[in-house]
């Protein structure tokens, strides 16, 4: 697939060609619970089988939300959004059930990270679950196997939505037959998975010998493993047996639209089962992206999903997914280095699955 016109304008040309975004409709409210998942237990440092799960959600009218940051309280890295912790769900008419999206974060992420994403759609109407993928979060010790059993994602996902499917708060108000899928960097290779594509070591082991340089095969800033390291812990037993689910089906027939925001680990994919997705694929990713590029990562996947399209933003790295970096940040952090234009990312991400969402799933308000 030709990268269409659009990724060669400059950024004045798009902020000025962008429409604004529609005033909220609701306030933005976060909630949090735990879920049972068995498999965290071989990923998770503690050995938990906890998932924490994050629900955000449209808002009672008049309730006040206060803005979030991560980091120290004094200096925080991330500006993430205004969310009113524990609100009271907006007042809808008995028996309205809304869509959900499903939301995965980055390597070594978390939750709260994509609250700039989980927000506005949560101001729009939806239901947005997210989860901290256990031994893969920036809250909890990072693990080898957190950040080797990557299709366990799509499973934590999974779990999430049954168990606020069995909420008292939120069940009655989801319908759980009406799911869209994202998220950045591996949470957008999670989305993929939900979407039915499978996964193969040994394709990856491949692509990475061939291509020891490409960002996705260097050791990550987040944690950095070796082959050595992922070869020795899949000699434990509790990882040996999630391993043997890898090249299984971890879809869920639910999702009827995939976002996915710089996708990484798409080299991982079979190509067969990104040639059977059926249901529609964006992918907003950006030019200046050297952690997953848009040759080994966006643009493959575009080209072997059908009707898939790619939105490449000039300027833009890999980090631009994650909150708004604040100065303290960009001084002290890395990853706040290669961000390029946040609001740019932030902006046409929030864009493109409010149409994409709106149009498969239907509008919240509907």
């Amino acid at each position: 697939m030709k990268l269409k016109p659009l990724a060669l304008l400059t950024l004045a040309a798009w902020f000025a060609a962008a429409p604004a975004l529609a005033a909220p409709r609701y306030v933005a409210g976060e909630a949090h619970r735990v879920a049972v998942q068995p498999s965290a237990a071989a990923r998770d440092a503690e050995g938990r089988d906890q998932l924490r799960v994050t629900v955000w959600y449209p808002a009672r009218a008049g309730t006040a939300a206060k803005e979030v940051a991560l980091g120290p309280p004094d200096a925080p890295f991330f500006k993430v959004a205004a969310l009113a912790d524990d609100a009271p769900f907006a007042d809808d008419k008995p028996g309205r059930k809304r869509p959900v999206v499903l939301l995965s974060h980055g390597f070594g992420g978390s939750a709260r990270m994509m609250g700039w994403f989980a927000a506005p759609m949560a101001q729009a109407g939806y239901v947005v679950i997210g989860v901290d993928h256990p031994g893969n979060n920036g809250v909890d010790r990072m693990t080898v196997p957190g950040a080797i059993l990557w299709w366990e994602r799509a499973e934590d996902l999974k779990r999430a939505l049954a168990a606020v499917a069995a909420d008292p708060q939120f069940g009655p108000r989801i319908d759980p037959t009406r799911v869209g899928a994202t998220g950045f960097s591996a949470g957008g290779f999670t989305a993929l998975a939900l979407a039915g594509a499978r996964f193969d070591r040994q394709r990856l082991l491949d692509y990475c010998h061939a291509h020891p340089d490409d960002g996705v095969c260097r050791p990550q800033l987040e944690f950095a493993i070796t082959e050595a390291d992922m070869r020795q812990a899949l000699q434990r037993p509790d990882v040996a047996a999630l391993e043997a689910t890898a090249g299984a089906d971890h879809s869920l027939p639910a999702v009827k639209a995939v976002l996915a925001m710089a996708p990484a680990l798409v080299q991982a994919f079979t190509p067969d089962s990104l040639k059977a997705i059926g249901v529609p694929v964006r992918i907003v990713a950006g030019e200046a992206d050297t952690i997953a590029s848009l040759d080994s990562n966006a643009r493959p996947a575009a080209e072997g999903i059908p009707g898939a399209r790619l939105t490449a933003l000039p300027e833009v790295g890999h980090y631009a997914f994650l909150s708004t970096c604040t100065a303290a940040g960009r001084e002290k952090l890395p990853l706040c280095a290669q961000t390029g234009p946040q609001e740019l990312a932030h902006r046409t991400a929030v864009e493109q699955a409010l149409k994409l969402f709106d149009r498969t799933l239907g509008k919240p308000d509907r």
